[in-house]
């Protein structure tokens, strides 16, 4: 009898034991969010409950050891239990650290960008890390108890191998994903053209980026196809775009004065509108004589790449108006024919 009231004392030990380390850790952590340093929090908070259950589980083990406990159920108080035991606390206080850590540093890595992201990697990060301590430890246990564990990871090896196979596309797209945020080839906001597709982007994923067309279609491409091909970000290294203008005249025209006229056109048009640039500044260039035109090129600057066609449309009303005024014509394709007529 005595045994058992000796036991009992024991664990109760361990239960208030148990019960003021919560109590010290919960007094720690709220001290510790007061502070600037965020590996304080973690540590308390990792480590206060598995302690005191760990406590605990330790005093119920040593009030076993005095009392005389039926031979079927012999097996509890032996010492590898404990050590199992205390594997799964220790395993639980690894997996809830690191859980912490990537909880807390990740978003505060992520916040610093604009992209969404690595917001969404982290996530995955987050909440996996777990599994794979847990899996190890349960790993551990078995190999402790000596229980082979090489057909159980070559078997979790030949599943891995299936489900990648089954899954390609998804972990394809993830990496993808992964080298778009490591690489940073556009961001969001970026005008990009990708396989002949031009839109800006909307949004970054996971699996694909989403891309808004000029006819404000919305397109999902696979962040596969992205790390694969070739795309032209037309808002890097910065916001411009140089625009060519084609302006045909037709033969006879004074080649010299049109070229001024033309130069004269680009540069009241920078000055008149604020998203044409003045710096770098416009350029004329007589390029061609055509098969039936007197071909030039106007190269004008775009303050922002969305405002090709504002400029376009900008120049082209100029040009009609001043050659108008001047009598310069502006030429349709034409063919001349010559017939040879035979004296019989």
């Amino acid at each position: 009898m005595i045994e058992y009231l000796y036991a009992g004392g024991i664990i109760f030990l361990g239960i208030f034991g148990g019960i003021l380390l919560l109590k010290i850790f919960s007094y720690l952590e709220k001290k510790a969010a007061n502070t600037k340093n965020v590996m304080d929090d973690i540590l308390f908070a990792s480590i206060g409950k598995p302690l005191a259950i760990s406590v605990v589980i330790i005093s119920v083990y040593y009030a076993l050891l005095n009392i005389a406990l039926p031979e079927d159920y012999s097996w509890i108080a032996e010492a590898r239990v404990l050590n199992i035991a205390l594997i799964i606390i220790a395993t639980w206080i690894v997996s809830g650290f690191f859980h912490s850590f990537i909880s807390n540093y990740g978003k505060t890595l992520a916040s610093r960008t604009k992209s969404e992201l690595d917001d969404k990697l982290f996530g995955i990060l987050e909440s996996s890390i777990k599994y794979i301590i847990w899996f190890l430890g349960f790993i551990y246990i078995l190999s402790y108890l000596g229980i082979e564990i090489t057909p159980i990871v070559a078997s979790a090896g030949v599943f891995g191998i299936a489900i990648s196979f089954a899954a390609q596309d998804i972990i394809a797209n993830f990496f993808g994903g992964a080298m778009i945020l490591a690489d940073r080839p556009f961001k969001i906001g970026d005008r990009v053209k990708i396989e002949g597709e031009l839109g800006d982007v909307v949004s970054l994923g996971v699996r694909s980026t989403r891309i808004k067309t000029l006819d404000h279609q919305l397109l999902t491409i696979p962040n596969s196809v992205f790390s694969s091909s070739i795309v032209t970000n037309y808002a890097m290294p910065d916001v411009k775009l140089k625009v060519k203008i084609p302006v045909s005249v037709a033969y006879g025209s004074d080649v010299k004065k049109v070229k001024e006229l033309l130069l004269e056109i680009a540069v009241r048009a920078s000055k008149e509108e604020e998203y044409i640039l003045q710096d770098p500044a416009p350029g004329v260039y007589f390029l061609e004589f055509g098969e039936s035109s007197l071909n030039y090129m106007m190269v004008i600057w775009a303050g922002r790449f969305n405002m090709s066609w504002e400029v376009k449309d900008k120049i082209n009303f100029l040009i009609d108006e001043r050659f108008t005024e001047e009598g310069i014509e502006i030429p349709f394709p034409q063919m001349d024919i010559h017939v040879k007529k035979e004296i019989i």
